[in-house]
């Protein structure tokens, strides 16, 4: 491909244009608290703080970034395109300027675009690098954040480390390849739609896929899945028992997707789990989210009124005999023993009578009563509150995944019209299928009431999302490829199972002149050709978190 300049000159740095500054990125807590805090580092001077901020905390290499390059010769890739690795003098840092990101992002693509032959010279690979740093650090565009996180950082910097599981078809012979390295392929795509088969530990299965989740949230990236195939709970099970369900193993998945915690280099883990509507746990499953809430209001609402009244009681106690008790009769000891004494400690009974009003447990009201005899004054019990980044929410399931029901057209006929709606066994709906009749339900419920089931959940918890299966199917464009039974995590990708998408961004305001009040037509084709190519190169180099993914 010809690749034309619009942005840059041949022969001079693509960033000459461009005034650069130092700038200070800070993250401070409520208390004052200093989270994160980079300075001076470089960054293009019209750049907003939000932008500088998220450049400096999430996209910087944080480590492994070499104070020196040494090119690592490789045959028919030009000088200058040659990837690199530590000199032998070189220390050890981090990325400090957005220069090093932008020519690291242009400089993997050009390279994995060079071996894959396709510019048609090597001017035109220049050009190529030399626009794409340039639209980068103008703004024009920004591919989606894996890229960021991932792209280049083999190629740059000579980071390595032990492959993670990953494979890629060679395109040299078609095979499909495991990788051999963690960043020699970068893993650039941000979103996955997985299957998963009904299959405990076999590959496909239950357990293969928080492993596959694992190998996609470690490096930034999303997934969703259609979780239909798996058993209801108490349906029979091959060897004569009986399932533990759906949601016994939704439970075990997101607390896996948990443990990616928002604190790393990447951030937290995205996840979308998916439920048809005939699924026999699709009541559990709609409301799993509006349970968890309440366990949470539970939590908090608890925790204050143990706190309160526990110590209440603890006071009561200690505080005997108050200012206006009569002298004990039966000396210090008696006094001890009295203010044990409901019947002549009132405090001690009405601490206790509005605890037991507030429904505190009496087996903690009676251990408060047995620390004041072995001389405790008072007690800590922690209090929640309802922050989603909070303990009470870390205590409940459901948290890492955003949940989506399917809904078909025949289930809205039956709501309009008022029918009953059945659910089905899968053994039973998939016997059915190959059998050619239709399957026996399990249950049966009137199809208002599933739907008001879903709009209370929603109201309730913002979940489950509505993905409307018939509609989306109809404008599937290679339905001879298969049925589109989930999307990803942010539900702007819906496409065959085991699929992935990488992403990038054109930003409309940058080819708009206020001015003139004219659209940039030509600047607009030119960044549209060649982001269209840095994806279709990003696919290329790509490595994949399964076999069924990378083919």
């Amino acid at each position: 491909m010809h690749i034309a300049r619009r942005h840059t000159v041949a022969g001079q740095d693509p960033f000459a244009s461009i005034k650069f500054a130092a700038r200070t990125s800070r993250i401070v807590n409520p208390d004052g608290t200093v989270v994160f805090e980079m300075k001076d580092l470089q960054a293009p001077e019209a750049w907003s703080q939000v932008a500088v901020d998220i450049l400096a905390q999430k996209y910087f290499r944080r480590a492994g970034v070499p104070s020196a390059l040494d090119h690592v010769a490789e045959a028919g890739i030009p000088s200058w395109l040659q990837r690199s690795g530590p000199a032998p003098q070189a220390v050890m840092g981090r990325e400090i300027d957005a220069r090093q990101v932008f020519r690291r992002l242009a400089g993997c693509w050009t390279y994995w675009g060079w071996k894959g032959g396709y510019f048609s010279s090597e001017a035109d690979a220049q050009a190529f690098f030399d626009e794409t740093c340039c639209m980068l650090a103008l703004q024009m565009a920004a591919p989606n954040s894996p890229q960021w996180f991932n792209t280049g950082l083999h190629w740059a910097y000579g980071i390595e480390g032990p492959p993670q599981g990953h494979y890629f078809v060679d395109p040299r012979n078609g095979a499909m390849t495991r990788s051999t390295s963690a960043y020699e392929r970068p893993a650039p795509h941000a979103c996955f739609i997985q299957s998963i088969q009904d299959d405990l530990v076999n590959e496909g299965g239950i357990m293969d896929l928080w492993v596959r989740e694992a190998r996609i949230f470690k490096y930034g990236s999303g997934t969703g899945s259609n979780f239909s195939n798996l058993r209801g709970e108490n349906e029979p099970l091959s060897g004569g028992g009986k399932s533990s369900g759906l949601m016994s193993f939704l439970k075990i998945g997101d607390r896996a997707a948990g443990a990616i915690k928002s604190g790393g280099t990447t951030r937290r883990a995205a996840k979308m789990v998916v439920l048809d509507l005939d699924h026999p746990d699709i009541e559990d499953f709609i409301n799993w989210k509006v349970v968890e809430e309440q366990k949470v209001a539970a939590l908090v609402s608890g925790s204050k009124l143990l706190n309160r009244h526990l110590n209440a009681i603890l006071k009561a106690i200690h505080g005997w005999p108050t200012p206006a008790s009569p002298p004990s009769q039966g000396g210090a000891r008696g006094g001890a023993e009295e203010k044990f004494d409901k019947t002549k400690n009132k405090d001690f009974r009405k601490a206790i009578v509005e605890a037991q009003s507030d429904l505190v447990p009496a087996n903690y009201i009676h251990r408060m009563v047995q620390l004041a005899q072995q001389g405790v004054t008072s007690i800590h019990v922690d209090e929640y509150d309802t922050d989603w980044n909070s303990k009470a929410y870390a205590t409940v399931s459901g948290q890492n995944s955003n949940n989506s029901v399917r809904i078909t057209s025949t289930f809205m006929d039956a709501v309009q019209k008022d029918v009953p709606w059945n659910l089905y066994w899968r053994t039973e709906k998939e016997k059915a299928k190959k059998e050619g009749r239709q399957p026996k339900p399990c249950k049966t419920l009137p199809a208002r009431d599933l739907w008001d089931q879903i709009a209370n959940a929603a109201w309730a918890c913002a979940d489950p999302g509505v993905q409307y299966d018939t509609t989306i199917n109809e404008w599937h464009t290679c339905p001879m490829d298969g049925r589109i039974n989930a999307s990803n995590p942010c539900s702007e990708y819906m496409f065959l199972d085991d699929t992935a998408c990488n992403l990038a961004s054109l930003n409309l305001i940058k080819f708009y002149d206020f001015q003139k009040h004219s659209f940039d037509v030509e600047s607009f084709r030119h960044a549209t050709r060649v982001w269209t190519l840095i994806l279709e190169i990003s696919v290329y180099m790509a490595q994949f978190p399964s076999q069924t993914v990378a083919q």
